[in-house]
């Protein structure tokens, strides 16, 4: 019986590579990175349902008002909310500003 060749492999070209540039996608520092808000987890405090509010911060439905539907408590506190064109969502509630009901009454002249 014959034995076997030890098979060599030469060495993977990815050893010789430099460390990522800051900033690419392949690097740990990424500036497109989502960060974590930790005041998010005491919420805004004075919310009840009914409220009208409007949405801040940046995401699909931000600037647009829209009034609670329900709150949920949790670590990070949050409401369902309906925006004025019917849409629902789901915020943190450090994200809503409470904003004063504006009168619907018609004025008779």
């Amino acid at each position: 019986m014959t034995k076997k060749k030890k098979v060599n492999y030469p060495p993977a070209k990815t050893s010789t590579r430099r460390a990522p540039e800051p900033g690419s996608d392949a690097s740990p520092q990424r500036p497109n990175l989502a960060t974590i808000n930790l005041e998010a987890g005491a919420g805004r405090p004075g919310l009840r349902v009914g409220d009208r509010v409007r949405i801040s911060g940046v995401g699909l439905y931000a600037d647009e008002f829209a009034i609670i539907e329900r709150l949920s408590a949790g670590v990070i506190p949050s409401a369902l909310v309906r925006t004025e064109k019917g849409n629902t969502r789901q915020v943190r509630t450090i994200d809503l500003v409470a904003v004063p009901i504006e009168s619907t009454g018609v004025a008779s002249s």
